[in-house]
């Protein structure tokens, strides 16, 4: 359950968040007794660590949200805002891929052609992929939609891979909030706190109904309750049936994240699960074989004698069907050779069943000459490229982006929810502009020494392996301290 939850555990003074009271455990239990015991330990330093995060990261959860919510959406906005260039009428034959990419040079002749999309079904357009100095913006390229059945150009659009000019736009904002590398501190705080909030206000959600025999005051919002109670049962049922997506959304959007992401890729790569690229370097091309875009070049101290790479090209048309014989064939992108490499045919359809096969093909004879098939990666790296696909919303196709979007709305709602019960918590209505309190500091001396010291062995591990994660913790930490020392000064 994300975001906010400073009332759940409110004391019982107040009738309408009291917590149902539980009777005393019988004396012949004693291993009950000592579950609820470590529970009644845990719970206030819970509650005061959702309190905070809920406080001061709910701003940049509901941020994300917000723009989680409307990229999701742009996926079938974007089919609408550029059907012209997407679609055309279906014809009865195609016209060779060779023509159509000749046709995008001729209207774009300062362009050098990257890479080519045929077009995934009947209807849809070709995609021609440039570098072009018509395009301003880093890391995009100039996409020419081409008619595959008459060889005309459609029009052309600034992209960034398969997204179109609205998504990108809205990914780089979900992203960053187009505020480059420092901006990627937002979104990275937010996947750091989201599973911390889900999984600490889930158990407070979930502690504080225990008792109860029916299962729907625990799945449901409660029935006939008003004021903070109501909101309290909105935001714990919503939060109860959010959690494991909001934690999977969590766990992916670290995975590309600056820090975490590093330590992420360090230990996938240790543990073998690295995503493989296909070999496409010629015989005699120089360096590695590297990703299907690197470029290899000669060293200067390389003998003279050394065998150059071959310099014909059978065509795109024939690699194609190289490919599509050794089975390559859905939602195919061709990547044009680089220097010292062959062509790059690999598969791009990412929902599921996926398809990403790959293969090279040396340009001088059209025979391919290494396949990668999706089904021999690690299976850390599969699991990788499923957990970004559904962070993307493209595994499910419009479920996981009705999903996703369903999502985005809970968490906001969660965060305004969280918000108002903060407001209902002043101490008098009657006082003007004020808050509710935050909860008594100090908790974390409550737990037992047995039980504080693994958990601050665990939580110091996460905080070092989740760095903003650790760096605010430690922040809230010493506003629990100061908030504790002003506090008893004060009583003093």
């Amino acid at each position: 359950m994300a975001i906010i939850d400073p009332v759940k555990g409110i004391p019982s003074a107040d009738p309408d968040t009291a917590p149902a009271p539980v009777a005393d455990p019988p004396a012949e239990r004693p291993p009950a007794a000592r579950r609820r015991s470590a529970w009644s330990a845990l719970r206030p330093l819970t509650l005061r660590m959702h309190f905070y995060a809920g406080l001061l990261i709910a701003p940049v959860l509901l941020l994300a949200a917000v723009t989680g919510t409307l990229y999701a959406l742009s996926y079938p906005a974007e089919k609408l805002l550029y059907r012209h260039e997407l679609t055309v009428p279906a014809g009865d034959s195609t016209r060779p891929l060779s023509a159509q990419v000749a046709a995008a040079r001729a209207a774009h002749p300062d362009g050098t052609v990257t890479a080519v999309w045929p077009a995934p079904q009947e209807g849809a357009t070709t995609r021609v992929l440039m570098a072009s100095p018509e395009v301003t913006t880093e890391d995009r390229d100039l996409t020419v939609f081409v008619d595959p059945y008459t060889a005309t150009v459609r029009g052309s659009l600034e992209t960034s891979g398969d997204a179109l000019p609205l998504r990108a736009w809205l990914s780089t904002f979900h992203s960053n909030l187009h505020l480059g590398e420092p901006g990627r501190i937002y979104s990275e705080l937010a996947a750091s706190w989201m599973w911390v909030v889900a999984l600490g206000g889930l158990a407070l959600w979930i502690g504080r109904r225990r008792t109860a025999r029916r299962a729907r005051l625990l799945l449901l919002p409660e029935r006939g309750a008003a004021g903070r109670r109501r909101t309290l049962s909105w935001h714990g049922s919503v939060g109860l049936w959010s959690a494991a997506g909001l934690v999977v959304l969590s766990a992916t959007g670290l995975t590309w994240s600056t820090y975490a992401g590093e330590n992420i890729g360090e230990v996938q790569d240790r543990l073998g699960g690295a995503t493989p690229a296909v070999a496409a370097a010629l015989p005699g091309a120089t360096g590695g074989a590297g990703g299907e875009h690197a470029g290899h070049h000669m060293s200067p101290d390389m003998p003279m004698d050394m065998p150059m790479p071959k310099t014909a090209d059978v065509g795109i048309d024939e690699v194609v069907e190289s490919a599509r014989a050794a089975g390559v064939d859905t939602q195919v992108q061709i990547t044009l050779p680089a220097e010292g490499k062959g062509y790059v045919v690999k598969e791009r359809d990412r929902q599921f069943p996926t398809h990403l096969d790959s293969v090279a093909v040396d340009p001088a004879d059209g025979k391919v000459m290494d396949t990668l098939r999706f089904a021999d990666y690690p299976v850390l790296a599969k699991l990788t490229r499923w957990g970004i696909d559904i962070h993307m919303g493209v595994l499910f196709g419009l479920v996981n982006q009705l999903a996703l979007a369903a999502l985005g709305l809970a968490l906001v709602f969660l965060t305004v929810w969280g918000y108002r019960m903060w407001w209902l918590r002043r101490p008098t209505r009657d006082e003007g502009p004020s808050f509710g309190p935050a909860y008594a500091p100090g908790a974390w001396r409550r737990v037992p020494l047995p039980l504080l010291l693994p958990l601050a062995a665990v939580t110091g591990l996460v905080g070092w392996f989740v760095p903003l994660l650790g760096i605010s913790l430690v922040a809230f930490l010493v506003l629990d301290v100061v908030t504790g020392r002003v506090l008893k000064a004060r009583t003093a």
